[in-house]
């Protein structure tokens, strides 16, 4: 105590020495790394060490262990301390903010957002003079207002922040606020408001002279704000050269080397995702458009690599953003699999998102109605339409998302058309999705998709030149975007009912192209109409060799389809399809034998 008196830094850089070695020894010493920096106190130290000290502890605390109480209690205090205090020095300032930046992040942790909103207001009012700081707070309130869904607010702060770069003369870190504004109003749907926002983020990125890696990363952000925008409008085939721009930019950023040169601007001092995250987010964007366009294959070959890559991430890393995008893949993958045929697959798989949801309840609250409405295709496939129905409202019920609403009513629409008696309940949808006049949303697939809806209907009813009309508008639109999955379902609807009518010839050159394009998606189900078809239609025409062959393929067709479907119904995930309230159901495992996953070892 004594030569502390006289020296108070050796012996406080001792114990933080200690601290660190513990911390980061392999496995860490926590304990012991706590006990160091606890015996700091017992030194009475001035208040600049003394607030750093309970950050300190606060940090490893609330990082290294479950005991958030104890890390919430240093880090009041540290901002106590500060708030305070009438000390001036750069170091301390880093201790306010950052004692101020963590604490909201905890409250947010214990759903005491209300205590963590003025408390990021007050450090973002005091800050102004810090560039880093300021920004990362604006940053970070504005993340926590999106996470309460209120993106006006969010976009505001933002909007204050892009602002503030300006004057500080970071275009760097405007752009990031920029960008981020841009994807916010993407979600809002304020498309007048994007297109010049994205205009001006464009002018930024190319202008900007820095950082290789950071003018690279913009630009991802850059064409994955665009990639997604034509995505979500349904525009497969105008977005490809936005797309081929992403994957360009990504095999460039993996090709640089991280420089280790600090900007000489502080407000620069930010990343908006590490390399190996772009990269899984470019495969992701890649997923979604070749299972939008029908490239089936495509979507599994780079949602396997996908998959691959993040397993490996997340060994090393538990950021939140790494199960939402496996969550996001999976989903896609999942879509594809009932279109090929792989029904017992995409429900091991939707019982794997049910997992991941549960150990997040908001991953959970983010893509319950996704689960739900996967549920209900699933049930469509395996012919459970009263299930079907109670997945899909279950789905419109948690939903706020129009597309997501637009996809689920075209889907419970199509099972109220096979259901054949639920006409009061069909009519009703359909006036709510009638592609004609006021559609909901501005997604060119949905809209698409929506004709072909009405198209099925006026078949079923016998009105077949409605149908053929609707059909037609169907295909028109389908072409024009590369919609292969709807191109091919629709020339089978149109050759079944040329066959129905007698035109034999004009049967057979819609159905020969439906075939070709259901084989090389490949779409089982249109498979399996398309060669039922050709089989009476060769009959019909006396090609008893040609309507063998068809006759053929629809045996091997049928025989895969039901030893599919018997596998899926036989796996206790299947009850997943009665599960239609709260949170996601404990995982069933089967009653024949131990589990073999890596948990039970544990």
């Amino acid at each position: 105590m004594a030569a502390g008196a006289e020296a108070p830094d050796s012996w406080y850089l001792a114990l933080l020495g200690f601290a660190e070695h513990f911390r980061t020894s392999s496995p860490p010493k926590i304990r012991l790394c706590v006990h160091c920096l606890q015996a700091v106190f017992q030194f009475k130290p001035p208040q600049r060490v003394e607030a750093r000290t309970h950050l300190q502890l606060g940090s490893v605390l609330y990082h290294h262990t479950k005991n958030s109480e104890l890390a919430r209690t240093h880090l009041e205090k540290a901002n106590f301390v500060v708030l305070n205090s009438h000390v001036q020095v750069p170091q301390f300032e880093d201790v306010k903010f950052e004692a101020a930046s963590l604490l909201s992040e905890l409250y947010c942790q214990q759903n005491l957002v209300d205590s963590a909103k003025p408390l990021l207001r007050k450090a973002i009012q005091i800050s102004q003079q810090t560039p880093y700081w300021h920004c990362r707070l604006l940053f970070q309130l504005a993340q926590l207002h999106t996470l309460e869904k209120d993106l006006v607010s969010a976009c505001d702060l933002l909007g204050v922040g892009a602002e503030y770069a300006r004057v500080v003369g970071s275009e760097y870190t405007r752009a990031l606020f920029l960008l981020s504004k841009g994807m916010l109003l993407l979600m809002e749907r304020k498309l007048q408001e994007v297109h010049p926002l994205l205009t001006l983020c464009g002018q930024i990125v190319e202008t900007w002279q820095g950082n290789p890696i950071q003018k690279e990363s913009l630009r991802v952000f850059f064409l994955v704000l665009q990639v997604t925008h034509y995505l979500d409008a349904g525009q497969v085939k105008s977005v490809k050269p936005c797309l081929k721009q992403l994957q360009q930019c990504i095999q460039t950023i993996s090709t640089l080397h991280d420089d280790e040169i600090l900007p000489s601007n502080s407000a620069d001092l930010f990343h908006w995702l590490p390399k190996e995250h772009m990269c899984v987010l470019v495969y992701l964007v890649t997923v979604m458009h070749s299972m939008q366009a029908g490239y089936l294959e495509k979507a599994q070959k780079y949602t396997d690599k996908a998959l691959m890559q993040l397993e490996k991430l997340k060994m090393l890393d538990c950021s939140p953003i790494l199960s939402s995008f496996q969550v996001i893949l999976l989903e896609h993958i999942i879509m594809c699999r009932l279109v090929t045929g792989h029904k017992a697959t995409a429900l091991q798989e939707i019982s794997q998102v049910c997992q991941l949801c549960q150990q997040s309840p908001r991953l959970f609250s983010n893509h319950a109605a996704q689960l739900h409405t996967l549920l209900g295709l699933y049930c469509i496939s395996v012919n459970c339409m009263d299930n079907a129905e109670a997945q899909f409202t279950t789905a419109l019920r948690l939903t706020t998302h129009q597309e997501l609403w637009t996809f689920i009513v075209t889907n419970l629409a199509s099972v109220y058309i096979r259901e054949g008696n639920r006409h009061q309940e069909l009519y009703s949808l359909l006036e709510r999705i009638n592609p004609d006049h006021n559609f909901p949303v501005s997604s060119h697939c949905l809209r698409a998709a929506a004709f072909y809806i009405r198209g099925l209907l006026s078949f079923f009813q016998g009105r077949y030149n409605e149908a053929k009309r609707f059909l037609r508008e169907t295909l028109k639109m389908s072409n024009a975007e590369d919609l292969n999955r709807l191109t091919a379902c629709s020339l089978v609807l149109l050759g079944h009912i040329f066959y129905v009518l007698g035109n034999h010839r004009e049967s057979n050159n819609m159905v020969v192209p439906a075939m070709q394009l259901a084989s090389k998606i490949p779409d089982m189900s249109v498979q399996l109409w398309s060669s039922a078809l050709l089989k009476d239609l060769n009959k019909a025409c006396g090609n008893s060799i040609d309507a063998h062959e068809a006759a053929q393929m629809h045996q091997n067709f049928s025989q895969q389809l039901l030893q599919d479907h018997i596998a899926a119904c036989s796996l206790p995930e299947h009850n997943l399809i009665s599960w239609t309230d709260g949170p996601p159901p404990v995982q069933i495992q089967a009653q024949n034998g131990p589990t073999t996953s890596l948990a039970s070892l544990l």
